[in-house]
């Protein structure tokens, strides 16, 4: 029963997190650079540091925490976080090219398999001593690789819309739709991304003894997701000045309308992580389906958006035999979050 409720809460966040793109097309007069980092401060400072106090007891403070923290693993989370940073930029290009659907279904994917083999992996490469490649079970790699089918049973679907739409169909659907162009941009992001539980893997013990399970990994998650913002603020300040964009931050009329969507927007983006410290916490820790719960969460993302690029008919004109193939994909990826239990 415990993993049942684990899988629901981690859902739940998977559905935010796959509607936070909705509210920013409520943005009005603001360049992408200029909203993008507005909302990244929501998502990647203000709603985590809320979430990472709830991790401090009484009488202590996070930035105790931080400094009785190892200055390695302290540097390491964020230094991952600097590089999920990357990820998150090709990220949205990602669904430029290829739209929400396809964009979040190939570059979640890509991060759902490497994130979780590579942080056991990195980790045992400078602490051997801790075992951490035992986690890689039979189990894990299994659902891990049936993640991976699912994905590719989905950019099987993307390639047969590519090749069965007129080039006007691609823009009604995609204004910008580019498949060979966005699956190079999806599985850049999708690498990089995959370095936020890398990140969460270095920084797993930063956190207090008297810290409840469930809110155990969200320190961590604040310094990974503060990496992520330094990488991010460059790029769109760099870009506010090649473009001219700083006037946006002056546009006074607007702001009450932009940081509403934008707030909302980063709160949505937030709980997919939140929803996830919450979920392990009714699995047994370091075990499988803990071990898994990343993939798990960035299946799951894939599964809603998909089912965000159908409500925003960005598959409309495609044959049912397509439709079918992304159905199978879809539902494969739902398999996937149980394979663990049938091993």
């Amino acid at each position: 029963m415990n993993i049942i409720i684990g899988l629901l809460i981690i859902a739940v966040g998977a559905f935010c997190q796959s509607s936070s793109y909705v509210p920013i097309n409520r943005v009005r007069q603001w360049s992408w650079e200029s909203y993008w980092i507005v909302q990244g401060v929501f998502a990647w400072l203000l709603f985590p540091l809320l979430g990472a106090l709830l991790a401090v007891p009484a009488g202590e403070s996070l930035l105790g925490l931080f400094a009785a923290a190892p200055s390695f693993n302290f540097w390491m989370t964020i230094f991952f976080g600097v590089l999920w940073g990357v990820g998150g930029l090709t990220f949205g290009l990602s669904m430029r090219y290829l739209g929400v659907a396809l964009g979040q279904s190939i570059a979640l994917g890509t991060c759902a398999a490497l994130g979780t083999i590579m942080g056991p992996v990195l980790l045992n490469m400078f602490f051997p001593e801790l075992g951490a490649l035992e986690s890689l079970t039979f189990a894990v790699i299994m659902g891990v690789v049936v993640t991976l089918v699912g994905i590719a049973v989905i950019g099987v679907a993307g390639s047969m819309k590519s090749a069965s739409l007129s080039d006007e169909e691609k823009k009604a659907a995609v204004k910008d739709f580019n498949f060979p162009k966005g699956l190079a941009i999806a599985l850049l992001a999708g690498f990089m991304s995959g370095c936020f539980n890398v990140g969460l893997e270095f920084g797993k013990g930063i956190h207090f003894d008297a810290t409840p399970d469930m809110y155990r990994t969200l320190p961590a998650t604040l310094l990974v997701t503060l990496g992520g913002f330094l990488t991010n603020a460059c790029y769109c300040f760099y870009q506010n000045q090649k473009n001219h964009t700083w006037a946006d931050y002056g546009k006074t009329s607007v702001w009450a309308n932009n940081l509403l969507f934008c707030c909302l927007a980063g709160a949505l983006w937030y709980s997919q992580f939140f929803g996830l410290s919450l979920g392990r916490s009714f699995f047994e820790a370091g075990g499988t389906m803990d071990t898994l719960s990343f993939c798990i969460l960035m299946a799951l993302n894939v599964t809603f958006s998909n089912v965000w690029g159908i409500i925003l008919k960005e598959w409309k004109g495609c044959s049912p035999k397509t439709i079918a193939v992304l159905v199978c994909g879809i539902i494969i990826l739902i398999f996937s979050t149980f394979v663990p239990q049938l091993l």
